[in-house]
């Protein structure tokens, strides 16, 4: 693997480590309100004698604990919202791909109105209508993300479909299933693969932006976009209420950029 591929993926163990081992790690409770120790700087004692690495927020809570935290709902719902979509779209794009006509026609243009309509719009909707929660916000990205794969996979399986392999199989009566599970699916899985390594990195960027707007999951429950919005009140006087998550955000996108660029190279030797 790559040098950069390698630091990437120490990026990604990190924070993984550090979601899973929050209860063990985590110096207090994420939503463990103090008003005495609030908006401490990092290292600071609070009144209980506790060490605040990252400091606290404007309601007293532990910095470092709401970054592991919210490490778990920004792990969870890229991996979600990835697979589902990769699931849905690798399904549309081998219908699509390999059958062509109607279905081709019909798949294509939907795919071609999703993508024309502007992604914050419709989270905007979607939430206004279901009330902002998590598993609304992975079924955004779900919507938003399919296309994506789908087309991917259309142009994957159009030069497979008329590989020799392919015809030898369906000279022989193989059927449509058998051939596209057994010969089509395999040689257009590569790509797929690194693409979704590059949308999991957008789809962490922009759950961090969404909560932000003040779209993603409400709080308490502590998230990367939300601590940075809490942190804009307080840039000037307490610069780590938004350097830390922001530090955390970057983190984690770059690390799953780099694996992705490593990905690619490996499985794609015309890129070397």
């Amino acid at each position: 693997m790559p040098l950069l591929g390698g630091v990437g993926l120490v990026c990604i163990l990190l924070v993984l480590g550090g979601a899973i081992l929050a209860p063990r790690i985590a110096p207090y409770p994420a939503t463990r309100v103090a008003l005495r120790d609030r908006l401490l700087p990092p290292l600071a004692l609070g009144r209980d004698g506790g060490h605040h690495l990252l400091g606290t927020d404007q309601l007293g809570r532990d910095v470092l604990a709401r970054i592991l935290y919210g490490a778990r709902f920004s792990l969870l719902v890229a991996t979600v919202s990835v697979v589902a979509a990769g699931a849905l779209g690798l399904s549309a794009g081998l219908v699509t791909g390999y059958l062509g006509g109607v279905p081709d026609a019909l798949l294509m243009r939907l795919a071609d109105l999703q993508l024309a309509f502007p992604f914050i719009l419709l989270a905007m909707a979607i939430i206004a209508i279901l009330g902002p929660s998590l598993p609304n916000v992975i079924m955004v990205f779900v919507i938003t993300s399919w296309p994506v794969y789908a087309r991917v996979t259309r142009a994957s399986v159009l030069v497979v479909r008329n590989q020799e392999y392919v015809e030898a199989a369906r000279s022989l009566g193989a059927s449509v299933g058998r051939i596209v599970f057994r010969h089509v699916l395999p040689n257009v899985s590569a790509s797929l693969v690194v693409v979704a390594s590059f949308e999991m990195a957008r789809v962490i960027i922009v759950e961090a932006a969404l909560g932000f707007l003040g779209l993603g999951v409400p709080p308490p429950t502590p998230t990367w976009g939300t601590m940075l919005a809490d942190g804009r009140a307080y840039i000037r006087d307490a610069w780590w209420l938004s350097t830390f998550p922001g530090a955390a955000i970057m983190l984690l996108a770059a690390g799953v950029s780099f694996v992705g660029d490593a990905l690619r190279d490996v499985l794609d030797p015309r890129t070397r």
